[in-house]
């Protein structure tokens, strides 16, 4: 089976589409993790990733890769394939949690904020997906 990303840069190359896609859609599920005021840490493996997002700044902050400091409410550990899948909607988030596929540090209730950043991604990720494949 193909990886589903080629390297560190593919993988934020999704994301970041991914993540812009979801901030120009109607009702911005990226900014209901403002009214949480959660930071939020994704620490992808395989290959290697960090993303953050920021609910505290305005507007919500993403960014890509270990240079912002900001401490975490929630750490969140989990592979890239993990990700993919979830976002393909082949694996719930609830069932990755349960296998623990995703590890969580933090008040794991508080990974509900993420449920609508999970539920709007899946109807744009397979096709971001597809289009960045080939780039």
């Amino acid at each position: 089976m193909m990886p589903s990303y080629r390297d560190t840069t593919h993988l934020y190359d999704v994301m970041q589409a991914l993540f812009e896609e979801l901030q120009a859609r109607p009702g911005n599920p990226v900014d209901a993790l403002g009214r949480s005021r959660l930071v939020i840490r994704l620490q992808i493996a395989a290959p290697q990733g960090i993303i953050l997002i920021d609910g505290r700044a305005r507007p919500v902050s993403v960014t890509y890769g270990d240079g912002k400091k900001a401490r975490p409410d929630l750490d969140v550990r989990l592979s890239a394939e993990t990700l993919h899948r979830i976002l393909l909607d082949e694996l719930s988030l609830k069932e990755a949690l349960a296998r623990k596929q995703i590890t969580v540090r933090g008040p794991v209730w508080k990974t509900l904020s993420l449920a609508d950043i999970f539920r709007e991604g899946r109807e744009l990720y397979p096709r971001i997906a597809a289009e960045r494949q080939s780039d």
